[in-house]
């Protein structure tokens, strides 16, 4: 059962949200009043907080059961999800379930139903089969980026899960591309489609940057040095391809993290967080990154390799150029390398001036307490205020998680906080405090 239940305006305010985009609205009234919509419109326009409202106006407060399953192609928008649900502060119970955590977890958190249940088709397929909750109340089905779902051979499992949500009465797909052939399998005949993929004219740059034959990575290198400090991803095709460019980076001094499928989920999560905060500004990614993973407003991205599809050169643009916002596509090219017919408009890059890279100013600490220990960010705040002697300047992005704390400090000060919070009393509960 939900606990004090917000109405949109509070949990706008939380979210420091003062007015919906045009898409949002249109989508709050159009889920209202259909049964089956599709949400086309480019990554970072909002299209979770668009589909996220009318769910939460369609949730029965007295019922004990899931309400409303959310599909996801990967676990990292399954945790954003997750998250952004926790962050407005609803009243209602949300859970992500997915692969890669211990299946254990799960277990316990189902114990006590979600309202909204959020996974990747795999793990949720497994928790159906073992019926570890009641589908009778599901009544919202979302498939987001539901593209994405189909072309990584998710259809089979998604295929098993609908076909048991007999009281399905709305149905919502999105994504930021639009041609994808929606299986028959999903009932969704009749559909409402708020197109919003080519009604602004994009912010984006997409510039060619020639690279001498055979010193592709010291092209890349000279695209990195001409933007300095500001925050970018590098995009390849393979984790092969990554740890290549990331020893290179390596030995050129430039700090970076790594973001592939081939990663311990732990390693991937950290890596985000370590992005997000500031600890260094180029995360190195394959096309795992392109889409619903958690990231700050980001500069530029480079293509050291050209995806395999248009698909996948939308949504890797569509990290930068958000919304209002002006970012720059780099597009690496040997002198005889042809493009693939999807690039069409570019124009060539003048990289001639370098800006200094200079330390990050971040670090991160790893607290081994979170949310499941009745700990909150004020507490971490005020521990690393007292005890830590940290003034508010000095304290970064802290992020809470169900067991743990990652706390963005300065570097300089990282390792003397180590040596005065660790083994600390948070909530009664004595935590250890690491750079990680």
């Amino acid at each position: 059962m939900a606990n004090t239940i917000k109405d949109q305006q509070e949990i706008l305010e939380k979210l420091n949200i003062y007015q919906l985009n045009d898409m949002q609205e249109e989508a709050l009234s159009v889920i209202k009043n259909s049964v089956n919509t599709i949400i086309l419109s480019p990554t970072g326009t909002g299209k979770t907080l668009a589909f996220l409202l009318p769910i939460l106006e369609r949730l029965d407060p007295t019922c004990e059961e899931v309400q409303a399953l959310i599909l996801v192609p990967s676990r990292e928008l399954a945790i954003q999800i997750e998250q952004v649900i926790r962050n407005m502060g609803t009243g209602y119970k949300v859970n992500a379930v997915y692969g890669g955590r211990a299946m254990s977890k799960d277990k316990i958190e189902l114990k006590h139903t979600p309202a909204i249940l959020i996974g990747t088709p795999g793990r949720m397929s497994d928790h159906f089969v073992q019926e570890r909750f009641s589908t009778e109340h599901i009544k919202t089905l979302v498939l987001d980026e539901f593209d994405k779902s189909l072309e990584v051979g998710f259809e089979e499992e998604m295929k098993e899960i609908i076909i048991e949500l007999n009281n399905l009465d709305r149905r919502i797909l999105t994504s930021a591309t639009q041609g994808v052939k929606i299986p028959n399998f999903v009932k969704f005949q009749n559909s409402t489609v708020i197109n919003y993929l080519n009604k602004e004219a994009s912010k984006l740059a997409i510039k060619t940057v020639i690279s001498p034959s055979g010193k592709r990575l010291k092209t890349l290198l000279d695209v990195v040095e001409h933007e300095g400090n500001e925050p970018g991803i590098i995009f390849c095709n393979l984790k092969d391809s990554i740890q290549e460019v990331s020893n290179f980076l390596s030995r050129n001094h430039i700090s970076h993290g790594c973001f592939h499928g081939g990663m311990e989920q732990k390693d991937r999560e950290r890596s985000l967080i370590k992005f997000r905060n500031g600890t260094f500004n180029v995360l190195l990614a394959t096309d795992l990154a392109a889409r619903g993973i958690d990231i700050p407003e980001i500069k530029y991205i480079i293509h050291y390799q050209l995806p395999f599809n248009a698909n996948e050169f939308t949504h890797r643009n569509g990290r930068t150029a958000r919304v209002n916002a002006k970012g720059t596509a780099y597009v690496l090219k040997e002198e005889k390398e042809n493009f693939p017919d999807f690039i069409k408009k570019t124009s060539n890059a003048d990289i001639s001036k370098k800006t200094p890279i200079k330390p990050n100013y971040w670090q991160t600490l790893f607290v081994s307490g979170g949310r499941k220990d009745k700990i909150s960010k004020g507490d971490i705040a005020g521990l690393f205020f007292k005890q830590g002697n940290l003034n508010k300047d000095q304290l970064g992005i802290i992020e809470l998680k169900q067991d743990c704390t990652f706390v963005a400090v300065p570097a300089s000060e990282a390792t003397k906080l180590v040596e005065a919070l660790n083994n600390s009393r948070l909530k009664k509960k004595k935590v250890r405090v690491t750079v990680i």
